[in-house]
């Protein structure tokens, strides 16, 4: 392989690296991705071995904040940035977790960063797997979180979007992920046992959805 082409390939990959996240990764974090990147474009005979197929998804959290009445919850609308790959939608907050947290502590975080608001009391509701999700295929795991109890006043905005409280009842009607409305019922339902789901994603659409509970 001549230079001209590995210098090419290498700005290929920095340049995704760059685009392809919210936020700046961690040192760690970018070097992995980097590294599987290279490899994939650099060497593809030798991509699809064993060693470079492992399941690898962004690990991520996604909280849904009760209002005191048990009869809300805050959403954000994310309409800060014309480029955000959920432009337009109402989310839960949350976001990636980093290098040295665990799941726990990666969503009082960004719910004080995205609300202003400190959580007291959480439940881990369930998780779900989204494998090709992300606007460049990435998988993504997620960790979904019911907040029952927290402290402070919610934020009216942040750089992502529009905060506000929305009826539980009311949740279909807002446009959102279209996979979202299969497991948002499972957040709030009282179930104590957690649910355990996957979705897979091609072209922005969920292809399947399957779940179970223990």
């Amino acid at each position: 392989m001549g230079l001209p082409l590995v210098r090419r390939i290498h700005n290929q990959v920095v340049e995704e690296n760059r685009i392809a996240f919210d936020r700046p990764r961690a040192p760690e974090k970018n070097l992995a991705y980097y590294n599987q990147s290279f490899i994939k474009r650099a060497c593809p005979d030798i991509f699809h071995r064993e060693e470079f197929t492992m399941y690898t998804p962004i690990i991520g959290t996604l909280g849904y904040i009760l209002s005191p009445d048990a009869t809300q919850t805050l959403l954000i609308h994310r309409l800060g940035r014309e480029d955000d790959h959920h432009l337009g939608k109402h989310n839960g907050l949350g976001g990636k977790m980093e290098g040295g947290e665990d799941v726990a502590s990666c969503m009082t975080r960004e719910i004080y960063e995205e609300s202003g608001l400190t959580c007291t009391k959480m439940q881990l509701r369930g998780t779900v797997n989204w494998p090709n999700f992300g606007p460049r295929g990435e998988n993504w795991l997620g960790f979904i979180f019911l907040i029952t109890a927290f402290t402070g006043q919610p934020r009216p905005e942040n750089k992502e979007g529009v905060l506000s409280w929305h009826a539980l009842k009311d949740l279909h009607t807002l446009a959102m992920w279209p996979g979202d409305r299969h497991f948002l019922p499972l957040v709030f339902d009282g179930d104590p046992r957690p649910f355990h789901g996957s979705m897979p994603y091609e072209d922005g659409q969920p292809v399947s959805w399957s779940f179970q509970r223990f």
